[in-house]
């Protein structure tokens, strides 16, 4: 097949921070690329994540939104700012000021916007129930050495939140403490892996206005460190919402010079409801597209 007939990624900056960094995501439309091909994506693309969106119109309920998150090492269930992305980018293409669809992934269906203000596309969108816990004995202990952290650093009891999959939230007492952290990835990924743990978001307690910074290490999924992660941001916020239920504003990426910012508020719970409604979001900009490498096998069909 010629190589125009390569599928061409969108590249979405997700979760920019006044106007620059975010992580940049490549967006794609869902064809009948096998799961191999939709790996490689990323890594061809000089992204961390890819998502392949598929698009239909469900008439007066409006457009229907299928979307699935690959890494290099495989398909994850859910992706916070690959949602982010693929809002903006479907946004950008429909053109106006509001954009509103259902979405889908693999284990639920929930609902995202994105808005254009004076020229800037911010998306937010619902997150799913999330599931908090204490860890078990002996759970964290493995995850905090190959962090390099011990008890004293620590300004809370850790959480494991699960929302599509479980990742451990690190309270550290000082920003210092965030920004020195130089995790053995070997030793994480392997205490992840042996937890079942996506990764683990260590964040700074959040100021009176609910500002707050984090980083996200996700060696599981081959993402050593995250430049944004609005899932986990919104399972802090789920948690901090007993004493806390305003929202929260995240600071992440610093480390790794893309500065990105991620919103998320956990409503108070409705009579009856199992769970708070999250929703997470940040500002996007879409960047334009970019061509494969040739002879990649990755192809259009």
């Amino acid at each position: 097949m010629p190589d125009n007939a390569a599928p061409h990624p969108t590249i979405v900056h997700a979760c920019t921070r006044h106007g620059t960094g975010g992580s940049p995501t490549a967006v794609l439309p869902d064809t009948d690329l096998d799961d191999v091909t939709r790996r490689a994506v990323p890594v061809l693309a000089g992204t961390s994540h890819a998502v392949f969106v598929g698009t239909r119109d469900a008439g007066a309920e409006g457009p229907e939104v299928t979307l699935r998150f690959f890494t290099a090492t495989g398909e994850l269930p859910a992706c916070g700012h690959g949602t982010v992305a693929a809002l903006a980018c479907l946004a950008e293409r429909a053109g106006g000021q509001e954009y509103r669809a259902t979405l889908r992934t693999r284990e639920r269906v929930f609902t995202g916007r994105a808005v254009r203000d004076d020229g800037r596309l911010t998306a937010e969108f619902t997150l799913g129930p999330v599931g908090l816990r204490a860890p078990g004995p002996g759970e964290p202990e493995p995850v905090l050495d190959a962090l390099g952290l011990t008890a004293r650093a620590l300004s809370g009891p850790l959480r494991v939140a699960s929302v599509g999959r479980p990742r451990l939230l690190v309270p550290v007492a000082a920003r210092s403490v965030l920004d020195s952290l130089a995790p053995d990835f070997d030793r994480l990924r392997a205490a992840c892996d042996r937890g079942g743990l996506l990764g683990c978001y260590v964040y700074t307690e959040p100021t009176d206005e609910g500002r707050l910074a984090a980083r996200m290490f996700a060696p599981s999924i081959g993402v050593p460190e995250d430049i944004a992660n609005a899932n986990s941001t919104g399972c802090l916020a789920a948690h901090l919402a007993a004493r806390s239920p305003t929202g929260i504003t995240a600071d992440l990426g610093d480390a790794l010079g893309s500065p990105s910012t991620i919103t998320a508020t956990a409503e108070p719970p409705s009579p009856g409801a199992p769970a708070r409604l999250v929703r997470v979001g940040g500002a996007a900009i879409v960047a334009g597209t970019v061509r494969l490498p040739a002879g990649t096998g990755v192809t259009g069909r």
